[in-house]
C-alpha cells in the first residue's frame, strides 16, 4: 500500500485519502498547541510558504498523547494555530500516533523508520519528510528545528 492510500481525517474536508498530495513532498509532523516545541510552528509554516509553490505541503496532525499538550477540540485547533503561530499548512483531527490505536499513517511513518532506540514516537514535534514517489526519506526528532531540515528538502525536491 502506497502512503497516499493512507486515510485521514482532516478538520475542514473531513476522511479522504493522502492522494490530493501524491507528486509532492511533505513533512509530516504530529503538534500540540501546549507543547514547549510549538514554536516550531512558525518555523514549519516559514518552510511552507517558500516551498509550497515547487511542491511542498506540512501536514499537520495534532496528537494529545503526550502530557495532554493539545487540549483543545478538533474544530478550535486551525483557529488557534492560525491567530497565535500564523499556521495555513493543512491540520488534520487530533491522531493517535503510537501505541495500540496508532493511526495508519503514523505506523507506516515508524515502521520505515528508526527512532532512537525504538520506532515509537516519543514526542510531539516528530517530523517525516516523505519524497514524491511516497518513500520515507527521513525522520526527525522533536528537537531538530524545522530550518536544519532545509537542505533535506531542498534535495528532495530536485
Amino acid at each position: 500500500m502506497s502512503i497516499f492510500d493512507t486515510k485521514v481525517e482532516s478538520v475542514v474536508d473531513g476522511e479522504h485519502t493522502l492522494q490530493a498530495y501524491e507528486g509532492n513532498v511533505l513533512l509530516i509532523v504530529n503538534t500540540a498547541s501546549k507543547c514547549g516545541f510549538a514554536s516550531q510552528l512558525k518555523e514549519l509554516q516559514k518552510l511552507y510558504e517558500q516551498y509550497k509553490d515547487k511542491g511542498f505541503y506540512v501536514l499537520g496532525f495534532p496528537s494529545n498523547q503526550f502530557m495532554n499538550q493539545e487540549p483543545l477540540a478538533d474544530e478550535d485547533i486551525p483557529d488557534h494555530l492560525q491567530e497565535k503561530y500564523g499556521v495555513t499548512f493543512p491540520l488534520f483531527k487530533k491522531t493517535e500516533v503510537r501505541g495500540e490505536d496508532v493511526d495508519p499513517l503514523f505506523a507506516h511513518l515508524t515502521q520505515e523508520t528508526k527512532g532512537l532506540g525504538s520506532n515509537n514516537i516519543k514526542w510531539n514535534f516528530t517530523k517525516f519528510l516523505v519524497g514524491r514517489e511516497g518513500t520515507v526519506l527521513y525522520r526527525y526528532s522533536p528537537r531538530t528545528h524545522p530550518e536544519k531540515i532545509e537542505a533535506d528538502l531542498k534535495e528532495a525536491l530536485k
